[in-house]
């Protein structure tokens, strides 16, 4: 199955990596262009036991990708799904303002 994650940060990257290591070809997108060569690299930014021979794995393998580019990933997956966390407010409150970069690539196309 072939599916695009949107945000490779804590969720987007550890749910690709598992994904992929079940067998499905994964895309991770980004827009921060750094994390992205970081990880095409095979440089891991967060810690979680075991992730990143999760990543080396499934990257050899040809089953995990990295990108900063929105209309590949939508061109990519089947499935699409957009895993960037949600911010707070001044007023505390959460909002949903981080998944708004990804809705134009999205409806697009």
């Amino acid at each position: 199955m072939r599916i695009t994650i949107f945000g490779s940060g804590y969720v987007g990257l550890v749910t690709g990596a598992c994904m992929a290591d079940a067998g499905n070809h994964v895309l991770c997108v980004d827009i921060d262009e750094r994390k992205t060569a970081m990880l095409q690299r095979g440089e891991v930014p967060i810690h979680e036991p075991g992730l990143e021979s999760l990543i080396k794995r499934s990257a050899d393998a040809g089953r995990l990708r990295f990108t900063a580019n929105a209309k590949e990933g939508v061109d990519h997956g089947l499935f699409q799904l957009i895993a960037v966390g949600p911010r707070r407010t001044k007023m505390g409150r959460q909002t949903c303002a981080m998944s708004w970069p990804w809705r134009a690539p999205l409806a697009r196309t």
